[in-house]
């Protein structure tokens, strides 16, 4: 095979492999950007060899990264950063600022000089933003009051990359001019701040209209060119006026945050993105030096180890200055402790500009690696020990003794609403939740609810589910209500068990499981909601009640049908741990031609 260049054939290696250690490595709950990786290393110079000259395949990947930027740019819409201001602009930046302190402290107390160490230090502060958020959605966790200060903090970090990488190519630039003859830095410093100002105005006055005319043409794949035109346009220009193309295509990308055409020009760019930045991953993994890491091992043990607990350090102490709790806080630095996909970006920007050397890049590489594989065994670790903690938070009562004639096992807001008729008619209730934060929130409004997880037979046991005549599955995760229904239905047989489905897929789940109702948590307020659309546009009461009662007979037939699997296009499939019915509409949309 000809390693000298970069070929068709080595594409096809390349996706292979990526096809095959990508799956594998989020399968075994490690993440892409590991898969990429590890791919990347397997495939190098310092694996098999198959491709000797990485630097070609980084250069083109490094596209990947520009688009990753414009995407996170469609995504900071100025409504969203007013909304969060507060948590992005004071938890987010006191969390990254007194990390990257203390970790480039530790660095040169290592004997690290100042620039290596402080860019080591801002690439490991700046966490892997798809495993965070994947771990949230997991939990559940995305709309509480953590969740969202986890997002904040997020959306700094996504924010800093920007200037961060512009401040490695200043640096760069200062500490190794290209020449003698090169401009002042007061000139190129004007160049730039021009640069920016005309980018600015023109995305401001120029880009929702030139969409506006590229989308009267009708063209898909003209909007889809106009797309990459604008982010690597602007990439390009902010790169001839000496900043870095990551910077032009966030700018567009904010620039654009608020257009008519911000979500289609997310579907576009969306899948070139996805693409580029694993190629950019696997190029990284290609530049590995394993070389350097195992002559360098105790080095690199040593700055996993100092790194992560400096870090942490820093996570837990800003978290208590902040006012949470000792779970919350613990919770907060297991998510955020490791290193993230940034750490690459930068750590390349630094060793284009010279601030990094081969063997610095490599160490510093293999601790931001490192680090993110150890990302589940700490977050099982602290998972474990937050679960004997948590019970010890002030003004929180575990559940014990309760005694309720319907237990609540969840208390999100659907729970909330549900329980409504209930203590109308004085019905006495038992309520437990695991969400601090959500119990503390109905405690405002005179709710008493107990803490304790659902999923544990001691704790059902606690809450009274023995003697209660109902119990009430309210839990927002389908695996979670899927273990409480196999518990109770074990231990408490002679209990009715009426549950918060997530979608159709579930529902047929726990109709197999003989629970005594359920229903979609979306479903019916669906159905109210459609017919009081009919109703405004014109139909009648009655003609919106047929309607209403149509769907809703034909969704209980097409239940009917799964449940036998008879239904030809509801077949099940696999989605996670969960089998879903393929999706199809009740009522299939008519063709203009059959309207005709």
């Amino acid at each position: 095979m000809d390693t000298s260049g970069f070929s068709l054939v080595q594409a096809v290696v390349l996706l292979g492999a990526a096809t095959i250690a990508v799956p594998l490595f989020r399968r075994l709950g490690l993440g892409s950007v590991l898969g990429y990786l590890a791919a990347g290393l397997a495939l190098g110079p310092f694996g098999l060899g198959l491709i000797s000259s990485p630097e070609t395949l980084l250069h083109t990947a490094e596209l990947g990264v520009v688009m990753f930027l414009f995407i996170i740019g469609l995504e900071m819409r100025p409504s969203k950063l007013w909304t969060l201001r507060r948590q992005i602009f004071g938890l987010g930046v006191a969390q990254v600022t007194t990390c990257g302190i203390l970790l480039t402290l530790a660095a040169m107390a290592a004997g690290v000089s100042f620039p290596v160490a402080m860019v080591g230090a801002m690439g490991f502060v700046l966490s892997s933003t798809a495993v965070i958020m994947q771990l949230l959605q997991e939990q559940g966790e995305t709309a509480s009051a953590e969740g969202q200060r986890s997002i904040s903090i997020l959306l700094l970090e996504d924010l800093a990359i920007v200037p961060l990488l512009a401040l490695v190519a200043l640096w760069g630039t200062l500490a190794y001019p290209a020449d003698a003859n090169s401009a002042p830095f007061w000139q190129s410093a004007g160049i730039a701040v021009a640069g920016l100002a005309l980018l600015l105005v023109a995305g401001h006055w120029l880009l929702d209209p030139f969409f506006r005319i590229i989308a009267r043409t009708g063209a898909r794949e003209v909007l889809t060119a106009a797309a990459l035109l604008v982010v690597l346009g602007s990439a390009v220009f902010m790169e001839s006026v000496g900043l870095s193309m990551a910077m032009g295509a966030f700018i567009a990308g904010v620039l654009l945050a608020e257009s008519n055409f911000r979500h289609q020009l997310e579907a576009d760019i969306e899948p070139f993105r996805g693409i580029l930045l694993g190629l950019f991953f696997l190029s990284v993994g290609m530049s590995l030096n394993l070389h350097i890491v195992a002559n360098e091992w105790r080095i690199v043990l040593g700055g996993v180890i100092v790194f992560m607990l400096v870090k942490g350090i820093g996570i837990y102490a800003i978290a208590r200055l902040t006012r949470a709790n000792h779970a919350t806080a613990m919770k907060r630095t297991a998510l955020f402790a490791q290193g993230g996909e940034f750490a690459f970006v930068l750590y390349a920007a630094a060793t284009a500009a010279g601030i990094f050397d081969v063997r610095a890049s490599a160490i510093m590489s293999a601790i931001v690696i490192i680090s993110m594989a150890l990302t589940p065994i700490v977050l099982i670790a602290q998972a474990r020990m937050n679960r004997e903690a948590i019970t010890d938070l002030s003004g929180i009562d575990k559940a014990a003794g309760l005694r309720g004639r319907v237990l609540f096992i969840g208390f999100g807001r659907f729970a909330q609403v549900a329980s409504q008729a209930l203590l109308a008619r004085h019905v006495e209730l038992s309520v437990i939740e695991s969400n601090v934060d959500m119990i503390r929130s109905a405690a405002n409004f005179g709710f008493k609810v107990h803490y304790g997880d659902g999923t544990r037979l001691d704790v059902l046991h606690a809450s009274g589910a023995e003697t209660a005549e109902a119990i009430v599955v309210c839990v927002d995760n389908p695996e979670s209500a899927n273990r409480i229904v196999e518990l109770c239905q074990s231990a408490f047989p002679m209990t009715k068990l009426y549950v918060r489905s997530y979608d159709r897929g579930h529902s047929l789940q726990l109709i197999k499981a003989g629970v005594a109702f359920q229903i979609r948590e979306t479903f019916e307020s669906a159905l109210v909601f459609s017919q009081a659309v009919l109703t405004g546009l014109g139909f009648d009461e009655e003609q919106a009640r047929d309607a209403i009662s149509e769907v809703r007979h034909r969704d209980a037939e097409r239940v009917e049908l799964e449940l036998i699997g008879g239904l030809e296009h509801g077949r099940l499939f696999v989605r996670g741990n969960l089998a879903t019915p393929e999706p199809s509409p009740l009522f299939k949309p008519r063709s203009k031609s059959a309207e005709e």
